[in-house]
This record gives structure tokens, sequence and C-alpha cells, in this order.
């Protein structure tokens, strides 16, 4: 199999892979954002600034907006913006490992979703894939011991670790949903509704949060500060909404949530690279079994069927 070839098969699940490596740089960015911001009024920019960046490309492609049902687009953009929203509100309250193996839950949730959303089954090998990914992650986020892992988030589940599995759920739903809507709508007005609902409701949240003395309005500005808007907006929000608005259709929602599931591995090298964090074996074990759990769901049904027409 050629270049060319490779990419042709596998080419929603490179982009997917190309998304999730851009989020992975988030983690750090924003939990140091959120200590000279307030996580809705950057959240509220963040998608902000994607519109604004956005709009021009919008105008010129000249859009049906009379002859479109909103709705479902609506709908999809809450759905973005609960399930960032949850998530940079976790981040408050719990720690990264915990964080990060919540999070990854949703690699679980998706086909479960799917199944009584889209009334669709899960291929044999993408459930096997799930399982192991989840292991993988379990093992990834681990450190040194899984046990005290479990034990932590057992005996000292809190209101961050709460957020964080509804943003789980939120995410899932968002994977399934997308799948729904993207045959059925131009990926650009799917773009476009999905960052104007996600900072419309960033900043009224802002507000609310405000008046009901949940979290006070601030911003101090820095350049660390100013680094991290730029970038979760071009990058984490623009560019990776555009290719997973576009590109997502080409996989299943369950297998889109195993590529997503490669973020802590993408998160973990990236930490060893700038700032010298080495993964323990655990971790690498971890790493190890989320490919092998991509693998999996990518070859064992053809693998299974090309057994059976060869007995």
């Amino acid at each position: 199999m050629n270049s060319n070839t490779f990419y042709s098969k596998y080419k929603g699940e490179i982009i997917l892979l190309i998304v999730t490596l851009l989020w992975s740089a988030t983690f750090v960015i924003v939990k140091e954002s959120l200590e000279n911001i307030s996580s809705m009024l950057f959240i509220g920019l963040r998608f902000l600034i994607s519109g604004v960046i956005l709009l021009p490309i919008i105008i010129r492609k000249n859009l049906d907006w009379k002859n479109s049902n909103l709705i479902p687009p609506l709908f999809l953009g809450v759905l973005l913006f609960l399930g960032f929203s949850t998530q940079t509100l976790g981040l408050k309250y719990t720690t990264a490992t915990k964080s990060a193996f919540l999070t990854g839950t949703a690699v679980a949730i998706i086909p479960i979703l799917q199944l009584l959303i889209e009334k669709k089954r899960p291929k044999t090998g993408s459930v096997i894939g799930v399982a192991v990914v989840l292991i993988g992650i379990l093992f990834l986020s681990g450190g040194n011991s899984i046990i005290t892992l479990l034990n932590d988030i057992a005996t000292n589940f809190n209101l961050g670790d709460f957020l964080t599995l509804i943003c789980a759920i939120f995410f899932a739903g968002y994977v399934v949903y997308l799948d729904m809507l993207s045959s059925k709508y131009n990926s650009w007005m799917l773009l476009i509704v999905q960052i104007v609902v996600s900072a419309l409701l960033a900043f009224i949240f802002a507000v609310v949060f405000n008046i009901i003395d949940y979290e006070t309005l601030k911003i101090n500005y820095s350049n660390q500060l100013g680094y991290g808007i730029l970038y979760t907006a071009i990058f984490a929000t623009l560019v990776t909404t555009t290719l997973q608005t576009k590109y997502q259709k080409l996989v299943s929602p369950t297998k889109a949530g195993i590529v997503y599931s490669f973020e802590p591995i993408f998160a973990a090298t990236i930490a060893y690279i700038f700032i010298s964090e080495r993964i323990t074996s655990f971790g690498l074990l971890g790493a190890l079994l989320i490919f092998v759990g991509l693998i999996i769901s990518e070859s064992y049904d053809s693998l299974i069927s090309n057994l059976r027409k060869s007995i």
C-alpha cells in the first residue's frame, strides 16, 4: 500500500489524530490561564475570536440560512459548550490525573449513546477496541499505582470529578450527534452555529455566575494569558472544530472516540519534550494499550471476515 492509498483509506482517522494532537496541548495552557481569568470568560473569548476569524469565510460561502432548520445545529452547539464548560470548571477542583481518566471514559459512553440514539450497534472490533483503550487510559492516568487512582476516585469523589464525568457524557453525545448531522448539513453552517452558540452561552454564564457569586468575573492580562487565549481560539477551537465537523463523518462515532483517546498520549509526550516530565512504566503500557485498541478497531472485523472466508 503506497502513501496515497494509505491516506485515502485512513483519511478520517489521520485528520482526527491531528485534531487530538492540537487538543492535547491545551490542558496545561487552560490550567495556567484560569489563574488570571474566570473560566466562562475564557471560554467566551476563545470562541468569540474563533467566530470573528471565521466570519469572512462564512460570508463568502453564501449559505442558505432561510431554508435551513437551525434547531439541530443549535443543539449541537449547546452540547459543545456544555462539554467545554464542565471540563474547564472541573479543572478548578480536581487533579490532572483524575481529569484525564474521567474525560477518557467518553470512549466507553459513545457506543452506548450510538446504540440508544442512532439505533446502530457498534462493530465487534470497535467494542473490543473500546475496552482495551479504556484499560489503557486507566494505566496511563494511574501513574505508578492504578489502585491509588481508583481509590482516590472512589473515596475522594468531588465536584470537579463530577463535572468532568458529566463533561465526558456531553462530549460523547456531541460526537454521536455530530455523526447524525454531518451528512444533512453544510459543514460550514454547522461550524459557525456551534462557535456562535458556545460564545454566547459562555458570556451569559459568565454574567450569571458573577451575579450568584459562584465565580467572580476577572481578567488579569499577561502575555501568558494572551498566548493561551490565542492558541485555544485558533488551533484548539477554530482548526479542531473545523476539521472535526468536516471529517468525523468519515469514521464511526465509536472509532472517533478511540482516536480521541490518544489525547493523553500526546499530552504526556508534549510534557516530556517541553518540561521533561517522564512517563512511568504504567503510562507506557497504557499508551501501548490505547494504540493496540485502535489497531483492533481498525482490523478485527475484516480479519475475522477473511478468516471465515478462508475456512
